[in-house]
């Protein structure tokens, strides 16, 4: 059972999460910030991982500590989930269409984090939500979890449709990066020998 449980208590947020990498797609949400919920609710959805997230964050300040520290229990949960990535595909890509959207995901779980982030979100909030934090979900959630993300934005005029693509399109992107390489179960998929 590739499966791992975080508590995460700091000044600015109290966070648990639980995470099962090859589940169904159920997900129990609550991080005091709807429009985060819904994102997270997607992810889990279509990467077909169980997750349950609790967060308490100093949301009367704004959503940034909130953002960025799910983003960092997530890829450490990510991280410990995998453990030395034995067997894993290790990369995934999808172009991913919503709406008028179009965007484009890649993922290798390489052991070293790299965003290239390439989104033309046009407004500065959807709902409270201030669509900058996107890119600091990104790039926190990569450094923990210690993976390569590129997502690139073809089409879309609508903050909400380009988010939500480009949230389906990294966890269906990751979906495939962790999935195990049948036939290759013992295998590290480095020729180095090690991933982490």
């Amino acid at each position: 059972m590739r499966t791992t449980a975080i508590t995460r208590n700091t000044s600015e947020t109290q966070i648990t999460l639980a995470l099962n990498l090859d589940g169904r797609g159920g997900s129990n949400i609550d991080t005091g910030c709807g429009f985060l919920d819904h994102m997270l609710e997607l992810f889990a959805r279509h990467g077909r991982f169980d997750l349950d997230i609790k967060c308490r964050g100093d949301l009367h300040v704004d959503a940034h500590h909130t953002t960025e520290d799910i983003a960092i229990v997530l890829g450490r949960a990510f991280s410990d989930a995998l453990g030395d990535r034995r067997g894993i595909i290790r990369y995934g890509s999808i172009i991913l269409p919503m709406d008028e959207a179009l965007v484009l995901a890649a993922v290798d779980i390489s052991g070293r984090p790299y965003v290239g982030y390439d989104l033309q979100i046009p407004t500065e909030k959807v709902g409270e939500f201030d669509t900058a934090l996107i890119k600091e979900f990104m790039m926190a959630f990569a450094r923990t979890l210690g993976a390569s993300i590129h997502l690139r934005q073809f089409a879309g005029d609508d903050s909400h449709h380009i988010i939500e693509a480009a949230f389906k399109a990294l966890a269906r992107a990751l979906r495939r990066a962790v999935a195990l390489d049948a036939g290759f179960e013992d295998e590290i998929p480095s020729t180095k020998g090690t991933i982490v």
